[in-house]
């Protein structure tokens, strides 16, 4: 296993396990994040048209030499074009700024406004080929049952906010049940989360960083996860956790630190559709 290892989806293609995320990243940082990433072995990059930075994470992807057919690009619609009359240029422009033929994965990025036609544009990409493959972020379980109700694809992927303090049991179990692969945006907290004692005497115990420790505990449940830096150092970090297992005991231990404190962020038990 590396980072460039993959998780199989429901449809049969596969998503690499690790990606950069690469929210609030902007300009020179951003393009050579992504370039130090590819270069580094990561297959994956996670943006959205939100993050404004599509533009230069597709440049990254033509400009790193490596076939595109082997790099998992990741984008998202944005709530706002969740409308009907906009959901078909948004993706137009998603498309356009990152210079490239197709996404690999297009999300829908918040339970909101019209999910039900908006994932009906989704699939009418998806079968044209313009999309491998299509999924959803921040939807709760009653999101994905009234998704259900009206969609002829199941989403692919759910990206939600996980990481030791948002542990996410009850929807990443839902997901899990319905074949749905889940995504960890923020998986590393806010950074407090890698000073936590257990934390930090997992990484003793196993000579690795918190950060690494964390990233391995996501990778253990079956969760894609998004770490996000723009410091060539610590996104090669970030992908080496692939020489050691978390033993059962240790997996309970990073799951209980759940909700011990707020993560901050705000998160889509209020927002209905």
């Amino acid at each position: 296993m590396n980072v460039s290892s993959t998780f199989k989806l429901n449809n049969g293609n596969e998503i690499p396990v690790i990606a950069l995320g690469s929210w609030d990243s902007r300009g020179d940082e951003a393009y050579h994040a992504c370039l130090d990433a590819l270069s580094s072995g990561y297959r994956h990059i996670d943006t959205a048209a939100y993050y404004e930075n599509e533009s230069l994470v597709g440049a990254a992807v033509r400009d790193c030499k490596i076939p595109r057919e082997e790099i998992f690009v990741t984008s998202k619609m944005w709530y706002e074009d969740m409308v009907e009359g906009r959901q078909e240029a948004a993706f137009e422009k998603t498309l356009k700024e990152l210079g490239l033929e197709y996404l690999d994965m297009y999300l829908l990025h918040w339970p909101i406004n019209d999910v039900a036609g908006s994932w009906k544009v989704l699939e009418k990409y998806y079968e044209q080929g313009l999309i491998k493959n299509i999924g959803v972020s921040n939807f709760r379980p009653k999101h994905l049952k009234q998704l259900e109700a009206t969609a002829n694809i199941a989403p692919a992927v759910n990206q939600i906010e996980i990481c030791p303090f948002l542990v996410q049991e009850e929807t990443v179990n839902y997901c899990k049940e319905h074949d749905i692969i889940v995504e960890a945006w923020g998986p590393l907290g806010k950074g407090r989360q890698l000073s936590e004692p257990e934390i930090t005497a997992l990484a003793q115990k196993y000579n690795k960083t918190p950060a690494q420790i964390i990233l391995r505990w996501h990778f253990q449940r079956g969760i894609v996860s998004l770490p996000k830096s723009v410091h060539k150092e610590r996104i090669v970090q970030n992908a080496d956790i692939f020489d050691f297992e978390l033993s059962k005991e240790d997996m309970q231990i990073m799951a209980s630190m759940d909700l011990r404190e707020s993560t901050g962020r705000g998160y889509p038990e209020q927002y209905e559709y």
